[in-house]
Order: C-alpha cells, then sequence, then structure tokens
C-alpha cells in the first residue's frame, strides 16, 4: 500500500473532448489529466504563480497511458492522482487514474515527473515544499 496522498478531481466529459465515435478523444486524456494535476498542486502551494516567480517546476518526461473503458458525452468521471515513488531527488513517477460513473477504471497513466529549473535548462533537486504538493511527504 502507498503510503502517498490521493488527489481527487471530478470532471464532466463535454463535447469539445469527444473524437468521431462519440467517445473521448486520445488527445483529451492528457488535458483532462494535465488539468487534474494542476488542481491538486495549485491547491496545495505550488500553482503557476510560484513557477513563475521560482523559475523552477515539474516538466513531464516520459508517460505511458493505457484505455481500458470508453467515456462517453456528460459523463461524470472521477480523476485520482497519486505520487507513487521518487525515482531519484529530482524524479517521480505519479500515477493518475480515471474512474467512470460506475467506480471502473477507464484509463490509467503513469507520468514520469522532473523536477526543472528554467533558468539553468536543466533537471534539479526538488525542493521539500513540492514534495509537499505531490503528496510524497506530509506537512
Amino acid at each position: 500500500m502507498n503510503p502517498n496522498k490521493i488527489f481527487d478531481y471530478h470532471v464532466m466529459i463535454k463535447e469539445s473532448h469527444l473524437d468521431s465515435f462519440g467517445h473521448v478523444n486520445n488527445a483529451a486524456y492528457l488535458q483532462l489529466y494535465e488539468e487534474a494535476r494542476w488542481d491538486f498542486i495549485t491547491a496545495h502551494g505550488f500553482g503557476l504563480d510560484v513557477i513563475l516567480k521560482e523559475k523552477t517546476g515539474p516538466v513531464i518526461l516520459d508517460l505511458q497511458v493505457r484505455f481500458k473503458r470508453e467515456i462517453k458525452n456528460r459523463e461524470g468521471i472521477l480523476i485520482q492522482s497519486q505520487s507513487k515513488e521518487l525515482v531519484s531527488s529530482k524524479i517521480m513517477i505519479l500515477e493518475q487514474k480515471m474512474i467512470n460513473a460506475e467506480g471502473k477504471i477507464a484509463s490509467e497513466a503513469l507520468f514520469t515527473v522532473g523536477f526543472f529549473d528554467m533558468k539553468e535548462r536543466k533537471l534539479i533537486e526538488a525542493p521539500q515544499k513540492w514534495l509537499e504538493a505531490v503528496g510524497i511527504i506530509s506537512r
């Protein structure tokens, strides 16, 4: 059991998320996952204002997405996000899941996230307040 905090983000699927088959477009999954990430880091003190001021923040290094069940128009879903592993002082693994109204997993994604210095243009050690924002350590 992973002790790291799980962050919940509720969203309703809209027409703009759909493809020609009437279910969520594959690119829209990434957009929705990103919305969920911004929601929890902003709520925990590491939003865009902090990133722009400090010139440091998260970057996606790798991702794997699995599509398990279709999600349709006007369906309410839950996106759960959880930091799974601190790979190094600079890199972590984040897992996200989209759960449909029936409580079944519709999609799963693993993101490798690095902590980036925008001035130096390289990965740097993640500070404690970032690790708190993503639920790896408690405040």
